[in-house]
């Protein structure tokens, strides 16, 4: 959910019973951002394999060409590397059962949806891939994904016009960003395009500002949300059940710990007045940073200048962890299953936990750090209702009466846990559903899933994440950020939560991966 309509509400007199959050109406989940993330994340994944389904030869043809391949592959296990001619032999054959793949598995639109690639001496070498001009493929790919996401925006009844002539800025920003992480220097030293599409949103809106015209498509979670969806078709269910025990400790015995422990941190030692916040900057810091806060607001009743307090703490500070942490991971010699862990149990926005850990894994050459810190981060969402309907028992049985009940206390039950669980997180375990069960009704299977992440999912995912890492600086201000830092106490309460999150969940994410659930970070790596 984004932020700024939140924030925006904070000038407001915060004294009035309707300046406090409240719960989402029933039936607001067809116009919200989890719903329109769904339609376009399996809007995508459609496409994807339509294409692929659409372009294979005919049954007789596909047959055959199976049956060719899995000679092919029976016979690159059967040569010996002691032959002489093996090296060759391998060659050829690899060369062929790649042939094979792509006759049975084509890939039509992996030549539409494409973003810059590295460069040298000139920007306009990243422009270019094999001597074949990229900028049909961005033009298409601006235009396809500006075309998806206009007409949703219409459906729940935004201009589509002003959504559209800003989604060409945001796109134009994000190839920004991509030339400038395309660049051998920043390659070297590993400056993805992540931290430069953070840093080129940064940029504009603390010195000329974020001009009125982009905000219409400054829509991180949506970005975000969807691409996680896709990132569903690439982590498949094996990889989730052999997470499942270990990250169920990293995320469900971790963060209750932090929540209870900061609040009452707040409440005894640093004395502050309003519990309210207390507890919405404790909900935001232990469990999932915006969305958190908002449930959380929105099940004590605080006043909405509190939730923008929080927001703006979780943000300052979810952009400082996301390009921190990577480095310090990857000094600290953590392996990528651990230090994935460590940033999905304790960076607060599932975007920036989606960006360190893209980040990590470009340091580490591998996606695992990418995959094990967004299904952390997923388990950990799960607790957004629980937390929330926690939150609202506690409020009405215990904090009500002592503040005199002038309160109105809020409805609990089965609707409120529904109305507050992060909805994408169904999703993104459909999406990794279905392309599990692909990958286990043999080689067609395989071959269509495959095809269908490589030849578009994989890139959308990719540019989304570019796009909501973009919106993300454009949506930070940190002179707005400066004034919600008076008094001081809001700053020590999430700092000292922070830093035992960070202590609880390294300790737990190390114990569970390197002692308890060895096996499971053994099968997450290969």
């Amino acid at each position: 959910m984004s932020n700024s309509v939140a924030a925006s509400d904070s000038n407001r007199p915060a004294s009035k019973e309707s300046d406090k959050v409240e719960v989402a109406p029933q039936g607001s989940f067809f116009r919200s951002e989890d719903w329109l993330a769904m339609v376009f994340g399996f809007t995508l994944l459609a496409i994807g394999l339509g294409s692929v389904w659409l372009s294979q030869p005919t049954a007789t043809v596909l047959t055959e060409k199976v049956s060719e391949l899995k000679g092919v592959s029976s016979s690159i296990k059967q040569l010996s590397k002691e032959d002489p001619s093996y090296e060759e032999q391998n060659k050829k054959l690899k060369g062929t059962r790649k042939r094979l793949e792509g006759e049975i598995a084509p890939t039509p639109l992996k030549a539409w949806v494409v973003k810059p690639g590295s460069w040298e001496q000139s920007p306009n070498e990243a422009f270019y891939a094999k001597e074949k001009l990229l900028l049909p493929g961005l033009l298409a790919t601006m235009i396809g994904l500006g075309l998806i996401y206009t007409i949703g925006m219409a459906c729940i009844g935004q201009p589509p016009m002003e959504f559209a002539i800003a989604f060409v800025g945001i796109f134009i920003l994000g190839t920004i960003a991509f030339l400038i992480g395309g660049q051998s220097v920043m390659e070297h030293y590993n400056l993805e395009y992540a931290l430069w599409a953070l840093v080129v949103g940064l940029f504009i809106s603390n010195t000329i500002g974020t001009p009125y015209w982009l905000k219409p498509a400054i829509r991180t979670e949506l970005f975000i949300k969807t691409g996680l969806i896709l990132l569903g078709s690439e982590i498949l269910m094996n990889k989730l059940l052999t997470l499942g025990r270990a990250g169920i400790f990293v995320s469900w015995v971790v963060t209750p710990i932090v929540l209870i422990t900061t609040y009452l941190f707040g409440q005894y030692v640093l004395k502050m007045k309003s519990k309210t916040l207390n507890i919405v900057i404790s909900a935001d810091m232990s469990v999932c940073g915006v969305s958190a806060a908002i449930a959380t607001a929105a099940a004590c009743r605080a006043k909405k200048e509190e939730l923008s307090l929080a927001i703006g703490l979780s943000l300052g500070f979810t952009v400082i962890m996301m390009i921190v942490m990577p480095p310090l991971i990857q000094m600290m010699g953590l392996s990528p299953v651990v230090g994935g862990a460590w940033l999905g149990g304790t960076i607060d926005s599932t975007g920036a936990v989606a960006a360190a850990g893209e980040m990590l894994g470009e340091m580490q050459g591998s996606k695992v750090a990418l995959e094990v810190a967004a299904t952390i981060k997923m388990i950990q969402n799960i607790l957004i209702g629980v937390v929330a309907l926690g939150v609202a028992m506690y409020w009405a049985s215990c904090v009500d009466p002592a503040e005199g009940k002038n309160t109105a206390r809020p409805q609990i039950g089965i609707s409120t846990i529904w109305q507050r669980f992060p909805k994408f997180v169904l999703g993104f375990i459909a999406a990794s559903i279905l392309f599990s069960w692909m990958q286990s009704t043999g080689t067609n299977g395989q071959l269509l899933s495959n095809a269908t992440v490589d030849g578009l999912t994989k890139n959308v995912r990719v540019w989304l994440f570019c796009l909501g890492f973009v919106c993300i600086g454009l949506d930070s201000n940190f002179r707005e950020f400066m004034k919600l830092m008076s008094g001081g106490k809001p700053l020590v309460l999430y700092v000292c939560g922070q830093l035992l999150n960070l202590i609880l969940s390294l300790a737990m994410a190390w114990l569970m991966f390197e002692v308890v659930f060895t096996d499971a970070a053994k099968t997450l790596g290969q």
